[in-house]
């Protein structure tokens, strides 16, 4: 019987920088009544705010709800009727500013240029650094044809590894690359998430989308965590569905 039930929230829970639907809010909410629930991602707080906190019923135990944005560089969790931050891992000024000077020269370097882009592409999230190949404000049907094999993004990625060797550089997301601290992915997280909860790593479950070598829920497999691997949040509603059931009756 698992303790804790953790999710990527893109292409997992929900689709690409939108809300719950109400089926998964009140899916997670079931979910909640069984076992403690984690949702990591390489958003930002604001967009886990947007996309989960304001989505999940009244009647859904938050004290239970553990949010790691920025790939677990943050948790959040709810005490007192509140969102409280546990921990943050921010960059100082001078490494943000290598970093963004790193990316220019390697989207020069690489000859990357996109047909078309929505919004900034660059966005500072404190714990970490994040380029939006066609900008932050993409639709989600451009963003889903772009670069679905993540080629494109691989090739920005090792130039970036080369620049920036004192960092993590993992592909997020549907058209995104993360820079985080050295060490910092979802295995890093996920250990700090059984630090505070006192949960052990074999009471846990990850469910993700990209649970592939070069995916970013892959180093939730690679610490030993069991995984399930799901299409898209229709196929984690069968899941969890599931796992809720058996739950139960355990």
């Amino acid at each position: 019987m698992k303790e804790i039930v953790a999710f990527d929230l893109d292409g997992t829970l929900a689709l690409s920088k939108q809300p719950l639907t109400d089926e998964m809010a009140e899916l997670l909410a079931g979910l909640l009544e069984v076992a403690q629930v984690a949702v990591i991602s390489g958003g930002d707080w604001p967009q886990f705010q947007k996309q989960v906190a304001s989505r999940m019923p009244a009647h859904a135990d938050l004290s239970r709800l553990w949010m790691m944005p920025t790939s677990g560089a943050k948790l959040f969790v709810h005490r007192d009727g509140a969102w409280t931050p546990v921990y943050a891992e921010l960059f100082t000024e001078a490494q943000k500013a290598e970093i963004l000077e790193a990316f220019d020269a390697a989207l020069e370097a690489t000859g990357f240029v996109p047909e078309q882009t929505w919004g900034e592409r660059i966005e500072d999230r404190g714990s970490q650094i994040t380029f939006s190949a066609l900008g932050q404000q993409a639709p989600l049907e451009a963003k889903e044809v772009w670069d679905p094999d993540f080629a494109k993004r691989k090739v920005i990625q090792a130039d970036l590894v080369k620049r920036l060797p004192g960092v993590s550089v993992n592909l997020g997301g549907a058209t995104s690359v993360d820079i985080t601290q050295p060490g910092v992915d979802k295995a890093w997280g996920l250990k700090r998430l059984a630090e505070h909860s006192g949960v052990a790593e074999d009471k846990m479950l990850f469910i993700g989308d990209a649970i592939f070598p070069g995916g970013n829920d892959y180093p939730a497999k690679a610490m030993g965590l069991d995984t399930v691997c799901v299409r898209d949040p229709a196929d984690t509603i069968n899941v969890v569905t599931a796992i809720i059931a058996c739950q139960k009756s355990a």
